[in-house]
């Protein structure tokens, strides 16, 4: 029995520590809030950001909190249209401000080359989103690398979201 107990709580540890180091340190996070700022145009506390891993890659969305809040509809929609677009030619020199050049997943990202990450934009219900797939296990690896930093950094701005592939689409 004395020895179940220390394998238990080894076990716990291992289980539990994963979480326990999801989370940004607050210095961090108010780095991350004011960079963001920078190349944001919609106000973060207005907006959720939520990321959902899939398969062969991830969905991107940001929506307002409120969904009658045009301007800031206006302003993710252009938002992420513009990021899909440097996206799709490798250029991720917005996150690499905002979260730091080693930010997980973002320099096999960058240098992942053309048509390797499949980036598509779509409009949705009070915002857009941004649908990320590739057939490299690498790369779909270094997506949820990213993914992970970037809900962590964005704290409770940011959400894990659920495979959207249930459902039907918006817009």
């Amino acid at each position: 029995m004395k020895r179940i107990v220390p394998a238990l709580t080894a076990l716990s540890l291992v289980v539990i520590s994963p979480q326990l180091c999801r989370a940004a340190d607050p210095p961090q996070q108010d780095v991350v809030r004011e960079r963001s700022a920078d190349v944001m145009p919609f106000q973060m506390e207005a907006t959720t950001h939520i990321f959902t891993k899939t398969p062969t890659g991830g969905v991107q969305r940001v929506v307002a909190k409120d969904a009658k809040d045009e301007e800031q509809i206006e302003l993710v929609r252009a938002h992420l249209k513009e990021i899909a677009h440097t996206f799709s030619r490798g250029d991720f020199s917005a996150p690499a401000h905002v979260h730091g050049a080693a930010m997980p997943g973002l320099a096999t990202l960058q240098s992942a080359g053309a048509g390797a990450l499949k980036i598509r934009y779509n409009d949705v219900k009070a915002g857009a989103e941004i649908r990320y797939s590739s057939e490299n296990p690498k790369i779909v690896s270094a997506l949820h690398g990213w993914f992970d930093a970037q809900l962590t950094d964005h704290g409770p701005d940011a959400m894990q979201g659920h495979d959207h592939s249930m459902m039907y689409h918006d817009q």
